[in-house]
């Protein structure tokens, strides 16, 4: 992997976002508008309802970490959507990038997007609601990783996707986050699942993330089994992202598809 060759296209997105404000305004709007509305819906329950205050404030942190996996996926699937719609594509494809490098730049904008999004939703939970994220262990910081990595590999798998039927998947960007968000108990626990999905919802890392907050904003320490089992689970899911990536790389390459996306 050539780092000059990343930090390139790293180049490229950064001066896209910094010289379209509206795309600035995609990545700031959206997040702030869900923690304020769940904020405020948050503090109202609280306030005719104080016995379920406990649980009630779990639903900003769970808004805020939730924005990790999001922005994470949207970044990735995104920059790939940029190159489309700027009819770039091809340009990329035909420079000396390696698939590697291509995709190791969209994960660090995936990073940098969500660092920037939690930073930002983290000081607003703080002087709208008294809401201190930075109190929270460490432990649930370490935890919170897997909610990158599987936007990481989410993005990878609606690239690959785009890539093999082109236009008609692009909805797909946007609608992958939220497939899984239902099952990944952001805002419930598992135990309320019928007994059927309960497995299906604990074979998702994110669960064990939003499981872990609640745990521990009851007042109970993380296990290491509860930190072990997530990552495994992207190291694992990530692995056959990669596969799925690579083989619609190059049915889209050997059919000519790349043409047809790119047009």
């Amino acid at each position: 992997m050539n780092f000059h060759r990343v930090s390139g296209l790293l180049l490229r997105y950064v001066f896209l976002y910094s010289r379209t404000p509206f795309r600035m305004l995609d990545l700031t709007f959206w997040p702030l508008m869900d923690l304020l509305v769940w904020g405020f819906m948050t503090m109202y329950m609280m306030r005719i309802q104080t016995k379920v205050a406990p649980f009630l404030s779990f639903l900003i942190g769970a808004i805020i970490f939730w924005n990790i996996l999001y922005r994470a996926q949207q970044a990735v699937t995104v920059s790939f959507l940029e190159d489309i719609w700027s009819q770039n594509l091809l340009n990329v494809f035909v420079a000396p990038v390696r698939l590697t490098e291509f995709i190791a730049a969209t994960y660090i904008m995936g990073f940098v997007q969500s660092m920037i999004v939690v930073v930002l939703m983290s000081l607003t939970a703080l002087f709208a609601y008294h809401y201190n994220v930075a109190m929270l262990p460490l432990s649930l910081g370490v935890l919170s990783v897997n909610l990158l990595l599987l936007g990481w590999t989410l993005g990878m798998m609606t690239t690959a996707l785009i890539i093999r039927w082109g236009h008609s998947a692009e909805a797909l960007a946007w609608a992958v986050p939220f497939l899984i968000q239902p099952i990944s108990a952001v805002f419930y626990p598992v135990s309320i699942f019928p007994s059927w999905l309960q497995p299906i919802s604990l074979a998702l890392p994110s669960t064990y993330v939003f499981e872990g907050m609640r745990q521990v904003l009851h007042g109970s320490p993380l296990t290491a089994t509860q930190i072990v089992i997530p990552f495994a689970l992207n190291a694992l899911y990530m692995f056959m992202a990669g596969l799925v990536f690579n083989r619609m790389y190059n049915i889209a390459r050997d059919k000519g598809l790349l043409a047809k996306v790119a047009s």
